[in-house]
């Protein structure tokens, strides 16, 4: 029996409170209308609880956390409104319930980490729309996290789950706003992207594509500046299998910040409508496609990751490798990009393990997990890894920065007992003065530090 009674997609501009906007809300007013209605279907639609998934709720990037304890409060004193004032009760029970299911599923979520029981403005902007409901209404608090779009869609599904498992009435309400670059006098700026961002998505929840909501690469995602993207993705997952009926949708950019609204009324089962099992096949059908044709060099940094972060096991080189890899020495990069950005990157300039197989293992653990500018590679994240092997040729000195080339050559800059060392043909780094400064800055030098020792290297790519 399906037991969510409403689904509703609302943006949080804080400006949109009258009492903050003294006004200023009246330029969204069919923002403001149609959030009225949707907060109205939802109240009308008698949830016994409510689930508000909100990006400023407490976040970590490897863990999404629900608001755990008996209550929360929170006030708008922070946007100058000394009035709006919210005080919720959550679901404890149905709270524990997700909880334990999260840990049974292995979906890094659950009620761990910081519970400081104050509510944010994610959560209080639609508490302000949904004051009508009656006071025995409780409520769930989710924030987001670092876990990929699919994740997400899997925790609303268990929120779905366990809902139905106690009878429990829920209302699901995804609060986020769409991309923040949509005007030049913004805050925020613009960006071509932005618009072409908001159009996609409000054609894909006008649509009640779930399917392709998932499908929205990561990166496009924070090219334009948008903070809604996961909690549509835990409000789609609770929806999962169900048919669904859209409001019309409205949207606006007025003030550079696209703002969206949708309603949703399910209804009966839809077995064309389980997503999630077909995203996560499309996801692991690219992810074959893209190894297929990697070399040793990269499987075997590709297999040591995998197996190092899912059980800390360390990989072997095994005989069938080639014979410059396991006789050959030298020093080795091993690079991991995610969605199109670094991820890691830790190398050796010159070989410290007995061969080139024992330098790729040893250097592919270091940069999934000690790269210090990052956290240690999730689980979750293996599959979208790009992963590139440079093996470093001898290091030639140079006398000055005209010999340097970034295209085709890396450059190590020493003075004293610190070194700073940059690989060649690196996105973004075109010049040779910017190349140099660059690695000056990795050695923790001054990008005009004087007189230090230059030396070049070709390396051999393996991607």
């Amino acid at each position: 029996m399906n037991l969510i009674t409403n689904a509703m997609i609302v943006p949080h501009p804080p400006i949109i409170v009258p009492n903050i906007g003294k006004g200023e809300e009246r330029k969204i007013q069919n923002i403001t209308d149609a959030y009225k209605d949707a907060a109205k279907r939802l109240i009308d639609s008698r949830p016994d609880t409510v689930v508000i998934i909100s990006p400023h709720a407490p976040s970590y990037f490897d863990y999404i956390q629900i608001s755990s304890g008996k209550e929360a409060y929170g006030n708008l004193g922070q946007f100058r409104d000394r009035e709006d004032s919210f005080h919720i009760r959550y679901d404890q029970e149905l709270i524990e319930k997700i909880d334990a299911a999260c840990q049974e599923q292995g979906i890094p979520a659950g009620t761990l980490g910081k519970q400081d029981g104050l509510l944010d403005h994610g959560t209080m902007v639609p508490l302000y729309f949904l004051k009508e409901l009656p006071e025995h209404v409780k409520f769930i608090r989710i924030g987001i996290g670092g876990p990929n779009a699919r994740i997400h869609y899997a925790l609303g599904q268990i929120i779905s789950r366990q809902a139905r498992a106690l009878g429990r009435r829920i209302a699901i309400v995804g609060s986020g706003d769409l991309s923040h670059c949509q005007k030049p006098d913004s805050s925020y700026g613009y960006k071509e992207c932005g618009p072409k961002y908001d159009e996609n998505i409000m054609n894909i929840l006008a649509a009640g594509d779930f399917l392709a909501l998932m499908d929205i690469p990561e990166h496009d995602c924070e090219d334009a500046m948008v903070c809604g993207q996961k909690s549509f993705c835990v409000l789609a997952g609770s929806l999962d299998g169900l048919a669904v009926k859209a409001s019309a949708p409205e949207h606006s950019a007025a003030f550079g910040v696209g703002y969206g609204v949708v309603s949703y009324e399910p209804s009966g089962p839809d077995p064309d409508r389980h997503f999630l099992i077909t995203a996560n096949a499309q996801a692991l059908e690219a992810y074959n496609e893209r190894i297929a044709n990697e070399d040793p060099y990269v499987s075997l940094a590709r297999t040591t990751i995998s197996h190092y972060i899912k059980g800390h096991e360390l990989v072997l080189p095994g005989t069938s490798l080639p014979e410059e890899m396991l006789t050959g020495k030298a020093g080795v990069f091993v690079s991991i990009h995610e969605n199109g950005r670094l991820r890691g990157c830790i190398g050796t300039t010159a070989p410290v393990q007995e061969c080139i197989a024992n330098e790729i293992i040893e250097n592919a653990i270091s940069a999934s997990t000690r790269d210090p500018r990052f956290p240690a590679i999730q689980p979750w994240e293996l599959e979208a890894l790009e992963i590139h092997v440079d093996v470093l040729q001898p290091a030639q000195p140079i006398p000055d920065e005209s010999s340097l080339d970034p295209k085709k050559y890396g450059v190590i800059v020493t003075k004293g007992n610190r070194c700073g060392l940059l690989l060649p043909y690196l996105e973004g780094v075109d010049t040779i003065e910017k190349q140099v400064s660059i690695a000056k800055e990795k050695a923790g030098l001054a990008a005009d530090e004087p007189d230090c020792q230059l030396e070049r290297f070709e390396v051999v790519r393996h991607t």
